[in-house]
C-alpha cells in the first residue's frame, strides 16, 4: 500500500522561491540561486512529493554573468511555464542587465542564451492566453515614487514570442490586499472557469510573509481583492512555530482535477533563527465561490500532509557520499559566481576533486575555488579525506559552512610561523576569529564537521578512522539569515586559496560525505 503522507518540506534546504508547471503527468520546477552557478536547478515529478533534479536552467557563463556580484544578488525567483512545445523561464538576474527569457524544448536543456528584456523591476511570470498571447506580470516601484519602504506595485505588458520583446502598453493591475502593504512581488496569472487571478505575495519574506489573490473578469483589470486574504500566512502564529515565513507560491491543477501549491518556508531552530534559508513546501487546496481555500479547517502548512492522489513515483537518492570518480561533478554541487578561469579538475587526478589555490578569498566578491552544496538538514555530518601540503604562509585549504562572504566558518590546513597547523576560524561581519588550532603534519588530512542543530563540532585526522576534537559546542547562529542579511541558505563544501597571493599549488579531495536528519 501506497504511503498515505508526506513529509515537508518536499525540497529540504536553499531552495526558494519554487515555481512549477504540468506537462501531461510530469510536473517540472524551479527554484532561485542568487550568486551560486549553476543557476536554476530544475526538477522532474510524477507525483508532486519525490522530485529528482535533471539539470540546471543556466549552466554556462553566456547565460549567467555573476560576476562580482555581492552576496544574495543575482537570480532571483524564476518562472517556468510551458506552451505548444517549448518551455519557457523568465527571471531577473539583479545588479546585472536585468529580466530575460530562456527557452528549451527538453527541460533538463539545453536552454538558450537569455533574450534580455526592457523592463523594470523583479519577478517576473509569463502568462499565455487563450488567443495565444504572452504576458509579462511583474513588480516594480509604484509610479509615484517610494512613499515608504516597499511601495510596490503588480504590473503587465504583452511579450511578443517573435521578437522576444515587451510590446504595447503598461498596465498597472494591483498594490496587494493590506493598505500601504509592502513588497507586493512573485506575481502569477493565471485563467481558470472564465476568471483571471493573479497570486502574489506581500508583506516581505520574513515572518510577516502572506500570500494573496485577486480576480479580474479581463486580463488587464481591474482586480479584485479577495475578502478573505490572505490566503495563506504563518504571521500570525509567531516566531516559535516550527514552519515561518510562508509565501512566494504557484499552484498547478493535477491530471486528476485536484489543486496543489508550492511555497517557500522555513523551519527555525534554536530560537528564530533560519540557517537552512528558505526551503519549498508543498500543500493542497480548494475552491470556494471562486477563491481558493488552502486547507479548509487549518490554513497553515504542516510537517505532515495528506499525499496527492498520484501513483508514487520515487528516484534513486544520490549517493551519501561522491568519490570523485566521474567525467562531470553531480548537479547537487555548486560554485561561487560564475567560473570564468579553471579553479578545479576531475581529470589531473582521476579519483579527486583538484582545487587550484587562487587569490581570491571568501571574502572577495569574486570567483572563488570552492565546490559545495546545500546544508539540507538540522542535523547533519559532513566529511572529506583531503591531500594538500601548504608550501608558504598564505596557502590553505580545507572546508567551509558557509553563509556568506561576511559570515562563515573556515576549517583549514595551512602553514602559520612555518608549523603546519589545522586552524577552525570564525568569520562575523567580515572579521576573523581564529576559535581554534592545532599543530599536526600529514599529507592526507581527514576533516569532519558535525551538527547538532546549532551546535557545532569540528573535528581532524590523519587517518579515516581517527576522529581529534578541535573544538566542541561552536555557535552556528552566524549561519542565519537572521544574522546575516540576505536570502540564501547555508551551504558547506571544498575550499583552497592562497590569500592575495601567487601560488600554483593546488588540494585534492579524495572524497566528500554529507549526511543529515
Amino acid at each position: 500500500m501506497e504511503n498515505a503522507t508526506f513529509n515537508n518540506p518536499i525540497l529540504p534546504g536553499f531552495y526558494p522561491d519554487p515555481s512549477m508547471c504540468r506537462v501531461g503527468e510530469d510536473y517540472y520546477l524551479v527554484t532561485s540561486t542568487f550568486e551560486y552557478f549553476p543557476g536554476i536547478p530544475i526538477f522532474h515529478s510524477k507525483d508532486l512529493v519525490n522530485w529528482r533534479q535533471i539539470g540546471h536552467v543556466l549552466d554556462r557563463p553566456s547565460q549567467l554573468d555573476l560576476d562580482g556580484l555581492r552576496p544574495s544578488r543575482g537570480v532571483f525567483a524564476p518562472t517556468i511555464r510551458y506552451h505548444e512545445g517549448t518551455f519557457y523561464v523568465i527571471n531577473t538576474n539583479v545588479d546585472k542587465k536585468g529580466n530575460f527569457v530562456v527557452t528549451a524544448t527538453d527541460p533538463a536543456g539545453p536552454w538558450s542564451d537569455p533574450y534580455w528584456l526592457e523592463s523594470e523591476g523583479i519577478d517576473p511570470s509569463l502568462f499565455f492566453d487563450d488567443d495565444g498571447k504572452a504576458y509579462y506580470t511583474g513588480t516594480r516601484p509604484a509610479p509615484e515614487g517610494p512613499q515608504y519602504f516597499g511601495n510596490w506595485e503588480i504590473w503587465m505588458q504583452e511579450l511578443d514570442l517573435k521578437t522576444m520583446k515587451l510590446v504595447g502598453e503598461q498596465y498597472s493591475l494591483w498594490r496587494g490586499a493590506l493598505r500601504d502593504a509592502v513588497w507586493p512581488e512573485g506575481p502569477h496569472t493565471y485563467k481558470i472557469n472564465g476568471y483571471y487571478y493573479l497570486l502574489i505575495s506581500e508583506g516581505g519574506t520574513g515572518p510577516d510573509h502572506a500570500i494573496t489573490v485577486a480576480r479580474s473578469e479581463h486580463l488587464l483589470g481591474p482586480y479584485e481583492g479577495y475578502k478573505k486574504n490572505p490566503v495563506l500566512t504563518h504571521r500570525h502564529l509567531g516566531n516559535d512555530y516550527p514552519i515561518v515565513n510562508v509565501g512566494h507560491s504557484d499552484i498547478v491543477q493535477t491530471q486528476n482535477g485536484e489543486w496543489w501549491m508550492v511555497l517557500l518556508a522555513s523551519r527555525p531552530y534554536g530560537g528564530y533563527y533560519r540557517n537552512l534559508g528558505r526551503e519549498t513546501f508543498l500543500v493542497p487546496f480548494t475552491w470556494e465561490e471562486g477563491w481558493p481555500v488552502v486547507k479548509p479547517g487549518k490554513s497553515i502548512v504542516e510537517m505532515t500532509e495528506a499525499r496527492p492522489s498520484l501513483p508514487e513515483q520515487r528516484w534513486v537518492s544520490a549517493p551519501a557520499c561522491d568519490n570523485f570518480e566521474t567525467a562531470e561533478l553531480g548537479m547537487q554541487w555548486i560554485f561561487i559566481r560564475t567560473p570564468r578561469e579553471a579553479f578545479m579538475s576531475l581529470e589531473e587526478r582521476p579519483g579527486h576533486l583538484r582545487l587550484k589555490l587562487r587569490r581570491p578569498t571568501l571574502k572577495d566578491n569574486e570567483q572563488v575555488s570552492f565546490v559545495g552544496r546545500r546544508q539540507q538538514h538540522l542535523r547533519f555530518n559532513a566529511r572529506t579525506a583531503m591531500e594538500f601540503v601548504p608550501q608558504a604562509e598564505h596557502e590553505s585549504a580545507g572546508l567551509v559552512v558557509l553563509q556568506s562572504s561576511q559570515f562563515h566558518f573556515r576549517f583549514e590546513y595551512l602553514l602559520s610561523e612555518g608549523t603546519k597547523v589545522v586552524r577552525l576560524t570564525k568569520c562575523t561581519n567580515g572579521v576573523d576569529e581564529v576559535l581554534a588550532q592545532q599543530a599536526v603534519d600529514a599529507d592526507k588530512l581527514y576533516l569532519t564537521i558535525d551538527a547538532h542543530e546549532q551546535d557545532f563540532a569540528f573535528y581532524y585526522g590523519t587517518r579515516a578512522d581517527e576522529y581529534r576534537l578541535l573544538a566542541e559546542k561552536v555557535d552556528g547562529r552566524i549561519l542565519s539569515t537572521d544574522v546575516a542579511g540576505g536570502f540564501v541558505g547555508t551551504c558547506l563544501g571544498m575550499y583552497a586559496s592562497s590569500n592575495a597571493q601567487l601560488s600554483d599549488n593546488v588540494a585534492d579531495f579524495d572524497w566528500f560525505e554529507y549526511t543529515g536528519n
